[in-house]
């Protein structure tokens, strides 16, 4: 804490909280006690964390925890809403942070949030600070469910994107976003129902978006309640064992459990996706290989006596070129 040459606490300017600064396990302190200082002076040095991704060994870990959609074992924590920072009363050696919404101009104490962090940890905000919803308020990475519960999917897909790239990007490996958006999109395909509504659905159960979608367009159209979901995210090795095909999820990992499973429930595999299509011999469901292409009525546009007559003079020029020579007899 910063006093002044009375001994009373600073505060800081246009505020009445008092200039406090937390600092983190490990900070180098630069002044002693009862030094004087002036504003813009540094006062401690706090270490940087050396990296982890200093070549691609180190950094592919963290690529296959975000695409495991893992939980950082020292995650981040966010702000669920957004407000003005302020800390409340230490307990059981972590600090309480409180993040208090304002609402017309008034700050509601009833609809605060509390976070509670480790005394060791960096925070990075201070009293009086204003932060978003999505926000860190500590060091660390973020994890990726909270992310998708606070900002939902779009940020979410955002930062898988810009997390995978910056490991390769530190390798000079260009990578095209397509390919990691096409993976987090089968990591987000699945949702859980809360309220089933009119649906033939479970509450809790977890379901495709494209089976959720169909079911909730059936029953609005009857006139019925449709289904209320949150969006799920799932690693990439659930998300390939949790398909609706069970052929294309017998060809990736567990396979005589994923086939004895199918076979006891009478699951029924309707081909829809690429992998069953390509293991059955057939073609895939992309291009002229979709169904609306299966079905065509082609239209002739030349009408038929043309056609009839421009075989019949193809016919009769080709037989007058492989007839025999004509045999004429010399005079004698």
């Amino acid at each position: 804490s910063i006093e002044d040459d009375k001994g009373n606490p600073k505060n800081l300017p246009g505020s009445e909280t008092p200039a406090r600064y937390n600092l983190p396990v490990g900070a180098n302190i630069t002044v002693n006690d009862g030094d004087s200082i002036e504003a813009g002076e540094v006062i401690a040095r706090i270490p940087r964390e050396t990296t982890k991704t200093k070549d691609i060994t180190g950094g592919l870990p963290r690529v296959a925890e975000l695409f495991e959609a893992r939980k950082p074992k020292e995650h981040a924590v966010i702000s669920e809403i957004e407000g003005v920072v302020s800390f409340g009363k230490d307990t059981k050696g972590k600090r309480k942070v409180v993040v208090t919404p304002e609402i017309d101009g008034k700050l509601r104490t009833d609809l605060a949030k509390e976070y509670l962090i480790a005394k060791g940890k960096h925070i990075n905000v201070h009293a009086g600070d204003r932060v978003k919803a999505g926000d860190p308020l500590m060091d660390g990475a973020a994890n990726p469910h909270d992310i998708l519960k606070v900002l939902g999917e779009k940020e979410l897909a955002r930062y898988m994107v810009d997390e995978v790239q910056e490991v390769y990007r530190l390798q000079g490996v260009k990578i095209n976003d397509k390919h990691i958006e096409t993976i987090v999109r089968q990591m987000l395909r699945r949702v859980r129902v809360q309220e089933v509504g009119d649906t033939n659905f479970l509450v809790d159960e977890q379901v495709e978006k494209q089976m959720f979608d169909e079911e909730n367009a059936r029953v609005t159209a009857a006139g019925g309640k449709p289904a209320v979901g949150e969006p799920l995210l799932l690693g990439i090795t659930k998300a390939s064992l949790s398909t609706e095909s069970f052929i294309s999820a017998s060809s990736f990992q567990e396979t005589t459990k994923v086939l004895t499973e199918a076979a006891i429930s009478g699951r029924v595999d309707y081909l829809r996706g690429l992998k069953e299509n390509v293991i059955m011999g057939r073609l895939i469901p992309a291009g002229t290989g979709l169904t609306a292409y299966k079905h065509l009525d082609i239209e002739v546009e030349t009408p038929v006596d043309e056609v009839e007559a421009a075989e019949e003079a193809l016919a009769i020029a080709s037989g007058a070129e492989t007839a025999p020579p004509a045999m004429v007899a010399a005079d004698e």
